[in-house]
């Protein structure tokens, strides 16, 4: 089959050096959304280099190279096409701030192949240090229709119970119509997100946002909102994409506070509240 499971959990990491600078850490921002309106001072410390933090988000677009979707497609053992490939989720743990400009040297392996039945699901382990230490670790989780049925594990379900009560607090987020060819120039060409013809085939309407820009703006809305934009203080963050959002819709995001964490639930406002990230959960001091 296309996905050896074998094949791939056995295959050596891959090593390669990123950087990065405070051009692409504005990029970044600005393509989740960041500098509205240009002149509040909190939006300043994602816009301006003289006040620029860097929300941890950035990790997974850090150094400009492919995402960890396109990574994972490149390992021995999985030969699939891209059509038949869905970002299913994604999960960061921070182990220090990230600089606004760095080196690292990312180390990036298979560490799962789960069989889902209709599907296989590979879990992409990415882990980044400098000379100081470790910076991040990264998973990227990745759907392949039609590739299970093996007879292999099917690993952990990763859904978590509904939230209890009314959110705390409720924001609403606008996509542009243009956001997803922005986001684009951070590192992810994948035709789905520009392309009618290659999303056609893909069974969408039309492009889609990335998955990865969806979690970057529900992240930045989590911290704008409850950790008064402190990028520091974000110690993980982990998503469930459950549903696309098209460029032009708004993104209606949720938030229940419980101490030190965040539980997220992002909606499309448009399509009668869609779900578009699930078991969502922000970890902070």
């Amino acid at each position: 089959m296309p996905v050896d499971a074998a094949t791939a959990l056995a295959a050596a990491p891959t090593s390669g050096r990123i950087a990065w600078g405070p051009d692409d850490v504005q990029l970044y921002h600005l393509a989740i959304g960041a500098g509205a309106p240009a002149t509040d001072p909190r939006e300043l410390r994602y816009t301006l280099e003289s006040r620029l933090h860097v929300l941890p988000s950035f990790a997974a677009v850090a150094g400009g190279g492919p995402p960890g979707v396109i990574r994972g497609l490149s390992v021995p053992g999985v030969e699939v096409d891209l059509a038949r490939v869905l970002h299913a989720g994604q999960s960061l743990t921070v182990h220090r701030p990230i600089p606004v400009r760095g080196a690292a040297t990312a180390v990036s392996r298979v560490t799962a192949v789960h069989d889902k039945g209709t599907a296989a699901l590979l879990v992409l382990r990415t882990e980044a240090a400098d000379g100081d230490g470790p910076l991040w670790t990264e998973e990227a989780h990745i759907h392949v229709r039609g590739e299970g049925g093996w007879g292999g594990d099917r690993g952990p379900s990763g859904r978590l119970p509904p939230p209890a009560g009314a959110p705390d607090e409720v924001v609403e987020r606008p996509v542009r119509e243009d956001q997803a060819l922005l986001y684009r120039l951070t590192g992810d060409r994948n035709p789905l997100h520009a392309d009618p013809d290659f999303a056609a085939r893909a069974g969408f309407a039309r492009p889609v946002l990335h998955g990865l820009c969806t979690y970057g703006m529900a992240l930045k809305a989590a911290v704008d909102t409850v950790l008064d934009a402190d990028v520091g203080r974000v110690r993980s963050y982990t998503t469930r994409f459950a549903g696309v959002v098209y460029p032009g819709e708004t993104l209606r995001v949720r938030m229940w506070r419980r101490e030190g964490r965040i539980r997220l639930a992002v909606t499309a406002v448009e399509r009668d509240d869609a779900p578009v990230l699930a078991d969502t959960v922000v970890e902070h001091d």
